[in-house]
Order: structure tokens, then C-alpha cells, then sequence
């Protein structure tokens, strides 16, 4: 913590544990939970909060004002959860009017040059690869993965358990357990690689095949999809987070591949 290189605001609430390394700035209003490793040349600015057991990268910027016009200087936060590794260059952008803050979850990965804009919200277990980038608003569910240098617009939700390839353009919501991939952004398939590391039975994978069959490959649009499988299939957890996630989106749900 005695660091001589780096400078800390005396106002900022740094566990005794945590290591900060040289030509680190910390600047007011700003926490820092236990067991943190704060790499050199980062910045955390005011309205930070980082959980316990995290690790920042050099480079790595946290909590600077929103690069949003709208935005005129009020109290807003970024929240870090616990055992989340950010790396080099990331940049996290706290809240404006809209939300107040900026969220990210508990044991994440961001890696090098992701940036997260304002009023985000991203889950516990997500990973966003090289160069991701968010827009405003955004919001990600637990255990999605990003690929690299997927770029998200505002106010889209890419939902849980989900995969994106590498380079993808989203400009609708994602539904949760399945890939995409493609141009337009479009389905591919259920996540069963990343459903099976965690656990989900070949039933329960053999359920979301059927589910996503109706939605994508029946021929009916998405309302009349929707309440077939509200009618015909039974109750499950994951069916009925499918069905709140399609009729909740408020961009629409990326299409099928072969969808016009």
C-alpha cells in the first residue's frame, strides 16, 4: 500500500491488503476491496468501486466521466464485483442521469482495449474479449461471451450463456444459450460447448434445441412462436427466461440465418 510512485487521494478507502504498484492514481471517492492488485500506470478515478480480489492491468482507466453530451457532472458510479480481472488498457466509464452507475459483475474478464460505456450493466462470469466494445446502456447476462472485437449498440441485451463470434455487429438483443455469428448478426445454434463446462444436462441442452426450433425454424414470427411454446411446452426455468427475454426486448431479437 506504501507505494512512493503512486499517488492516493486521502479520501479514498483502500483495504490494508491491497497492492498498488508505481504511477498508479487514485483519486477521491474511490473504494477498493481486499486481496486487489492495482497494476501500474492505472487510473481510478472519483465514484469507483472495485471489489475484493480483483486485478487491474496497466493502462487500465476506471470510472471516468461518461462520454455522453448529456451528461452535466452529476454523482454517478462504476461498480466492480469480486475476483474480476481487468486487462490492459480497459476503460470503464461510470453512469450518467440515466442509471446513476455502471455495473460489472462478479468474476469477469476484460480484456485488453474492452470499453464499457455508461449505465452498463454486465454479469457475473462474463468474458469480453480483445477490443469489445459497449455502448451506452448495454446490458449482458451471466456467463455470456463476448468475442474479439464485437462492437454493441446502446440499449441492446445480449442474454445469458450466450456466444458471440469475433468481429460481430449487434444491433439487436441476443437471446440467452445460443451462438451468433454471421453478417447480419443472426442465430447459430445453441452454446452446447459452453452449456456442457457448465453443467447443463443433454436434456435440459435438448429442451433449448427444441425451444430455439420453434422460435427460428417454424415459420411463425415471434409473438406466434411465443405462445405455441407458452402452450405447448411445459414450465422450466429456462423456457420461461426465454420466453420473458423475447417478449421484453425492446430492439428486437437478432434473426435467423436464413431470415429476410
Amino acid at each position: 500500500m506504501n507505494q512512493p510512485l503512486a499517488f492516493v487521494h486521502s479520501d479514498a478507502k483502500i483495504a490494508r491488503n491491497v497492492v498498488i504498484e508505481p504511477f498508479v492514481t487514485i483519486h477521491k471517492n474511490v473504494e477498493i476491496g481486499e486481496g486487489s492488485w492495482i497494476g501500474p500506470n492505472v487510473v481510478i478515478m472519483e465514484g469507483s468501486r472495485i471489489g475484493k480480489n480483483c486485478k487491474i492491468f496497466p493502462g487500465a482507466i476506471i470510472g471516468a466521466i461518461p462520454q455522453d453530451l448529456k451528461y452535466n457532472g452529476e454523482d454517478s458510479l462504476v461498480i466492480v464485483g469480486d475476483n474480476t480481472t481487468i486487462r490492459e488498457c480497459a476503460t470503464l466509464n461510470r453512469g450518467t442521469i440515466a442509471k446513476q452507475k455502471t455495473v460489472v459483475g462478479s468474476n469477469c474478464l476484460l480484456m485488453a482495449y474492452v470499453h464499457i460505456a455508461h449505465d452498463c450493466k454486465v454479469g457475473d462470469n462474463v468474458i469480453l474479449v480483445n477490443g469489445v466494445n459497449l455502448g451506452g446502456e448495454v446490458t449482458i447476462d451471466d456467463y455470456a461471451i463476448l468475442s474479439a472485437n464485437t462492437l454493441v449498440h446502446q440499449f441492446c441485451h445480449i442474454g445469458a450463456h450466450t456466444i458471440l463470434a469475433g468481429a460481430s455487429l449487434v444491433g439487436m438483443d441476443v437471446p440467452p444459450y445460443i451462438k451468433a455469428a454471421r453478417y447480419p448478426l443472426s442465430y447459430a445454434g445453441i452454446n452446447s460447448i459452453g452449456l456442457r463446462r457448465r453443467n447443463f444436462s443433454s436434456e435440459k441442452i435438448s429442451e433449448l434445441q427444441h425451444i430455439y426450433r420453434i422460435l427460428y425454424n417454424n415459420g411463425m414470427n415471434n409473438s406466434q412462436a411465443i405462445e405455441f411454446i407458452e402452450a405447448e411446452l411445459p414450465a422450466s426455468k429456462e423456457r420461461d427466461e426465454i420466453i420473458l427475454f423475447v417478449k421484453n426486448s425492446k430492439r428486437g431479437i437478432i434473426k435467423g440465418y436464413f431470415d429476410k
